[in-house]
């Protein structure tokens, strides 16, 4: 299963005062990747939460590159690096559309989390289907 980068205009309410897109927005940028990512596998996060199950997040690192401007396209790629039973790493990249200049490198952190029991949970025994992608794709990069 291949899974496309999320292609991304930068909008001018994401801007600071010079132009730029705002620190805080590129992790916006990184959920919506991940959103992305896992609607391309056919599992939705929708459906994950629908189930029970979300995506706390426990950690994550941003590393800017060069700056991207209002108006600019990008294309975000997230990748699964790490996954156990209970926790699973993503990494990111924000490029360029036209110039594939990296912008962007970062990483975000999360443990499943079971919503009803308000506690973490092994994702490969609350949904082992979805567990089964995440591994299917990781194989894959």
């Amino acid at each position: 299963m291949t899974v496309k980068p999320l292609i991304r205009k930068a909008n001018y309410y994401e801007t600071d005062q010079m132009g730029i897109i705002h620190h805080s927005n590129y992790i916006r940028w990184f959920e919506e990747a991940r959103v992305d990512f896992m609607e391309q596998m056919g599992y939705g996060y929708d459906e994950a939460t629908l189930k029970g199950i979300e995506f706390a997040l426990t950690g994550l690192s941003c590393e800017y590159k060069s700056m991207v401007r209002f108006g600019e396209t990008v294309s975000i790629t997230a990748k699964i690096t790490e996954l156990t039973n209970a926790r699973m790493y993503v990494s990111y990249e924000v490029r360029d559309v036209k110039t594939d200049e990296l912008r962007t490198t970062g990483e975000t952190k999360h443990c499943f989390w079971d919503s009803e029991r308000k506690r973490p949970v092994s994702l490969k025994k609350a949904l082992p289907d979805l567990y089964a992608l995440f591994e299917v794709t990781m194989e894959k990069i």
